[in-house]
């Protein structure tokens, strides 16, 4: 990165990066320059294979070091459940501001589109995804996929095992806290391109897909945007303020970084890293953060898994003419909370979409009728998504008194690049809490 640019923030240089991408990508579509619509799509898909390159390794050696590090910590399992109950705590809100919105805008009645040609996707959701998913067939091949929920189902196991062993697991631990630095380390210089792969991943989308599809979905995608801007910006700080007593503010100043990267990747396990180091920033001890991060990356999806599937579920079914119940929008409530787990590892929102309208019993074919315009409309999901596994781990620490305040008022005025300090004890704390046995 040329030495002048690191005199500006990382949020600022995406930010920069995501302008000129514009701009560029308006260039490549006026001027119908495909050299540079391929150029812009090579470096932005560059940039995510680099961070999903190093998403595997990240997450297992990060949960097995983790779970061996509390091995002394009493409130280990209250943390994991505090944060799930969480989880399903927000993702409810969610779905219910996507299932309001849908009611008062009606975003499909009037539209005309012709459903004769559309089909269903060939992959789907079930409810067996979840078994079949969180297990894998063999350890390689959770790698070789890039499956996180497996990654992290193994690490898990793997973690406990090594705590079990006790001393005798120390070399194997030693490798797996080594790898951790020099994974981090390597991720670190990839996470510096973000603003050239922000221009190359916004710079492909403005030149691929325009503003000319949103035309005859404008009420659906405008519905969406602001379904996500009222959980983002109204939600999420009613969380921070009543839940946690927390200036949203700061939160925001702090996690804003990961929420721009998730906005132009379109990827929540690829932002991750990104999540990580900004809870971490926001005064969440390491040690939660590294559990809640990774879980939240696969399992905490209000964008993509509630306010998005309650939207089209109602878009889909005034396409075709059928009308939704009071128990239609309880399951679709209910898929959104528990489904989300079920989906996690595979394909985004659109596994999610297809459970809830074959929950439901809606025609799949009316995901078809989305496809044109998901690329557009993932902005924002995953933005979404983002923000919620930034949001929970800070609420659950400050609940839990585990939050450091200090470092958490000063988020904002550090860059999220530097290295991050040794989170300080707070008063009320247990000597013991969230340390590791030296033993």
């Amino acid at each position: 990165m040329p030495s002048f640019l690191r005199k500006f923030p990382f949020s600022l240089q995406i930010l920069l990066g995501l302008v000129v991408g514009v701009l560029l990508g308006f260039v490549a579509r006026a001027n119908d320059l495909s050299w540079l619509t391929s150029t812009l799509d090579t470096v932005g898909g560059l940039f995510v294979q680099l961070l999903k390159l190093a998403v595997p390794p990240l997450v297992f050696t990060a949960i097995v070091v983790s779970v061996v590090s509390l091995r002394g910590v009493a409130n280990a399992a209250r943390l994991a459940l505090r944060t799930l109950l969480w989880f399903g705590v927000t993702a409810l809100i969610a779905v219910g501001v996507g299932i309001g919105l849908g009611l008062l805008t009606n975003p499909g009645r009037g539209v005309t589109l012709d459903t004769a040609g559309a089909t269903a996707p060939e992959r789907t959701g079930s409810w067996t995804d979840f078994l079949t998913g969180i297990v894998p067939t063999n350890p390689v091949g959770a790698f070789v996929e890039g499956n996180v929920l497996q990654i992290v189902f193994l690490a898990l196991v793997v973690g406990a095992a090594a705590m079990l062993v006790g001393p005798a697991a120390e070399p194997f631990v030693a490798v797996n806290r080594a790898l951790l630095e020099i994974v981090q380390k390597a991720l670190w210089w990839v996470i510096r391109l973000a603003p050239l792969g922000t221009l190359g991943l916004i710079g492909n989308a403005v030149a691929s897909y325009g503003w000319d599809l949103l035309a005859p979905l404008a009420r659906f995608t405008t519905a969406v945007y602001v379904g996500s801007a009222i959980v983002l910006f109204v939600v999420y700080p009613l969380v921070l303020v009543t839940a946690g007593r927390l200036n949203p503010l700061r939160f925001y100043a702090g996690a804003w970084p990961a929420v721009q990267l998730a906005f132009v990747s379109r990827s929540s396990v690829g932002t991750m890293p990104v999540t990580q180091r900004s809870v971490e920033r926001l005064g969440v001890p390491r040690e939660y953060a590294s559990f809640a991060v990774p879980f939240g990356a696969t399992t905490k999806m209000d964008g993509c898994a509630a306010i998005y599937p309650a939207l089209a579920a109602i878009f889909v079914a005034q396409v075709f003419g059928v009308d939704l119940t009071v128990t239609d929008y309880l399951l679709i409530a209910f898929v959104s909370v528990v489904g989300s787990a079920a989906t996690a590892g595979l394909t985004g929102a659109i596994v999610m979409l297809t459970l809830t309208l074959s929950t439901l019993g809606l025609p799949l074919a009316g995901v078809g009728l989305l496809l044109a315009i998901d690329p557009i409309l993932d902005m924002i999901r995953t933005a979404t998504n983002v923000a919620g596994q930034a949001l929970v781990p800070t609420v659950v620490a400050a609940r839990e008194g585990i939050l450091d305040r200090e470092a958490y008022d000063s988020a904002g005025r550090r860059d999220v690049t530097d290295p991050v300090l040794p989170a300080k004890p707070t008063v009320d704390r247990p000597a013991d809490d969230l340390a590791p046995n030296p033993a």
